[in-house]
């Protein structure tokens, strides 16, 4: 039996991936990462600092892929 301490579940549980791995995972462009957000059609994503890098939480992207296949 694996045991987890406390800060490997936080870790876990708040995962942020950046565009290229969401796109890497997907198996998209990311043209068709962008295109898909500018529709209003892709995961959440949240943009680090103002005008920073763009992030997606591991929970939303699961969230998103069950939702989209139901």
């Amino acid at each position: 039996m694996t045991t987890m301490t406390r800060s490997s579940r936080t870790a876990q549980i708040e995962e942020w991936l950046t565009v290229d791995e969401v796109c890497a995972e997907l198996r998209i462009t990311r043209r068709s990462f962008e295109r898909w957000c500018r529709l209003g059609k892709g995961p959440r994503v949240k943009r680090l600092a103002g005008n920073g890098p763009i992030r997606i939480k591991r929970d939303w992207l699961n969230e998103w892929l069950e939702g989209d296949a139901a």
